[in-house]
């Protein structure tokens, strides 16, 4: 990515990702549509209550992982082989203290934390069943997420989304198979969804054992280095916060949501998902831009960085508007799918309507995050994208409070835009104060 034409080269690049980005999102998306039409609407509920804190403990483990490849994409775009590897060997064993970790804390807490989110008591058991079993197969999630990025970090995107779309494929067949012939409810869903990861993540192993020295440590390379331990921290751990802070707004917002019983969560959850599927690109944009700025700032052309992040902001904007129109026309169409014949779509569509129209009028500042966060990340800088989440927490916070108090959805609903226009606002002056600062660091 060092070279050439920046935007067909980057545009290369995200198209695998999207396509991954999307059949990920076919994972818990589904979970939610089988569930919905075969077990029913109560169940869909459940398991869409537990989205956000899917986000936040799946998001905080992924966070952490993903930000331990940064330090591997920049030894890459430098040339350093040796050192590509020394960083893989210490962040898979970084992962493993991670992946612990937050197993351990998700099981201890979990029916604590849903009792906080106001789950509805109609739902509440199959939400604690289903994120339980989420949160056993953390190791699964992390481990595709950390190999499918040291792949991605040498500018191989095409085979992780080979192994994930064999994954998601096998993710419907076991949700079919779990859900309706073996009747395990919202249970089955999930064991299907970390089955289907775990064996994506095994998929990437042995591609990269096989076919990518460069990414496989030698035995001298298999412990803890003091030096990639402090850089690999240095932004996993503010990525993996990001993460947290932002997830935990989420939370906040679900919390609103919940106020107003289980027909407005399944529209809500229904409407959240089919939005999380027209967005990838903007998704897959900015984690292009991590691998793409991490490469040229190894390199140390800043020049190339500039453009880059010029092109994909272009880039950004036209596919936001396009995601609007899709939203907006697609949203009845879409509620169809989670949704099996004997519920009357008529009471779901003005609840799902809410929260998709006012998102969709905010996409452009959403797509703006992506590009500048990633950005600063893939050049090393973790502090000012993580500040953007808490900023996110603050604006969520503040909306979802009064939505709470007035008993306000459409309030509830603008918790996403609101947190979106001020991230967006603060991370673009935090781009320009990074890209400043690299400029000065590589010139001198």
């Amino acid at each position: 990515m060092t070279r050439g034409n920046p935007l067909p080269i980057i545009l290369k690049f995200t198209l695998p990702l999207l396509i991954g980005n999307i059949f990920q999102q076919f994972y818990n998306m589904v979970d939610t549509i089988i569930v919905g039409r075969f077990v029913g609407p109560d169940a869909l509920a459940a398991v869409g209550s537990t989205g956000t804190i899917m986000f936040l403990v799946i998001g905080f483990s992924q966070g952490m992982s993903t930000g331990f490849t940064v330090l591997t994409s920049q030894r890459f775009g430098a040339g350093d082989e040796n050192g590509t590897r020394r960083s893989v060997a210490n962040g898979i064993i970084l992962s493993i203290f991670v992946i612990g970790f937050m197993t351990l804390i998700s099981l201890t807490f979990m029916r604590t934390l849903l009792r906080i989110m106001n789950t509805p008591q109609n739902i509440m058991e199959d939400a604690y069943t289903y994120i339980s079993i989420i949160c056993i197969g953390i190791f699964a999630n992390v481990f595709y997420n950390l190999f499918s990025s040291f792949l991605r970090s040498v500018g191989n995107s095409r085979i992780p989304l080979v192994f994930l779309v064999f994954s998601a494929c096998l993710n419907i067949m076991l949700d079919l198979i779990f859900v309706i012939n073996f009747k395990m409810g919202v249970a089955g869903a999930a064991w299907a969804t970390n089955v289907s990861q775990g064996t994506a993540a095994f998929l990437c192993i042995i591609y990269i054992t096989r076919k990518m020295p460069v990414l496989t440590p030698e035995r001298h390379h298999w412990k803890l280095h003091e030096y990639d331990t402090k850089i690999q921290l240095s932004v996993g751990i503010p990525m993996a916060l990001q993460f947290g802070i932002t997830a935990s707004g989420t939370m906040i917002m679900q919390s609103a949501v919940n106020l107003f019983g289980s027909v407005a969560v399944a529209s809500n959850t229904a409407a959240n998902k089919f939005q999380s599927m027209v967005i990838q690109g903007m998704i897959a944009m900015g984690q292009t831009m991590a691998t793409y700025s991490g490469q040229n700032y190894g390199k140390g052309d800043i020049g190339r960085i500039r453009r880059g992040v010029r092109l994909a902001l272009t880039t950004e904007v036209i596919y936001a508007v396009v995601c609007s129109i899709v939203v907006v026309l697609g949203l009845p169409y879409a509620l169809r799918l989670f949704f099996s014949g004997n519920v009357d779509l008529a009471e779901i569509l003005p609840w799902a309507k809410t929260y998709s129209y006012l998102c969709a009028a905010f996409y452009i500042p959403l797509g703006t995050i992506f590009i500048f966060r990633n950005t600063m990340q893939g050049c090393g800088y973790g502090l000012l994208p993580m500040l953007g989440g808490v900023v996110e927490l603050a604006a969520r916070l503040v909306t979802a409070t009064l939505a709470m108090k007035l008993l306000s959805f459409p309030l509830a609903c603008a918790c996403d835009p609101a947190a979106w226009l001020s991230a967006a606002l603060f991370t673009g002056i935090s781009y320009v104060y990074v890209i400043k600062k690299v400029e000065k660091k590589l010139v001198c």
